[in-house]
């Protein structure tokens, strides 16, 4: 009996996963409002009722799909960022692979984040508050890799690490922009030429070397 609950359970939190997955897709071309119980149950060939099992309202919906699309980021962006070594290497592949993260169409709709940013900006609630720590999270981790690379004398410290990690993601929202809107491809080259250019006006002598080897995206 204890098997055949482990099971159920397991088989549960498959279909759990499957229908996420199926959400995110949906919610970054269609926006998380655009996600219904209805429109999941015809993605995944599924029974509203079997939906309403795992997810007893559509804000429950909505923010286990932002969730999802968290781990998603943090799979594809966050942990191979991190693989390179602190410092300005590792500032500069957080963006880089974010620009390849949006053009090789991770989301049908592009940065996930951005989309929802843009639907619930202005809508208080539990998925606004979501989204808007996510996007945080993300300026975080910006920051942080600014200031690691200026502790590793690589960036000048006099540089405002707040500011450049502003400059670094409105790039990169732009470029996603330009994309998605205009299928202009040529965007991530120019957001790319953009944050090198800032790299190099603010690396030191230690950290220049280390731009021009890691930086040809």
């Amino acid at each position: 009996m204890a098997g055949a609950a482990k099971g159920r359970k397991a088989q549960g939190e498959r279909t759990r996963q499957a229908i996420l997955e199926a959400a995110v897709h949906i919610a970054s071309a269609q926006g998380l409002e655009g996600l219904t119980i209805g429109r999941l149950a015809s993605e995944l060939s599924m029974s509203k009722s079997g939906l309403f099992a795992h997810f007893g309202s559509k804000e429950e919906l909505q923010v286990a799909t932002v969730e999802a699309a968290r781990a998603i980021f943090i799979r594809e962006v966050i942990k191979p960022a991190f693989d390179a070594t602190e410092g300005l290497v590792r500032l500069y592949k957080l963006c880089d692979i974010w620009l390849s993260y949006v053009q090789s169409g991770v989301f049908r709709g592009g940065c996930f984040f951005a989309a929802a940013a843009a639907e619930f900006d202005s809508r208080p609630g539990p998925v606004r508050d979501r989204i808007a720590e996510i996007m945080k999270e993300w300026l975080t981790t910006l920051r942080n890799a600014i200031v690691e690379a200026q502790n590793a004398g690589q960036i000048n410290k006099e540089i405002d690490a707040t500011q450049l990690a502003f400059e670094f993601n409105s790039l990169e929202l732009g470029a996603n922009w330009a994309y998605q809107l205009y299928g202009d491809l040529k965007a991530f080259k120019r957001a790319r030429e953009a944050i090198r250019e800032r790299l190099s006006r603010y690396a030191t002598a230690a950290g220049a070397p280390l731009l021009t080897v890691n930086s040809h995206g």
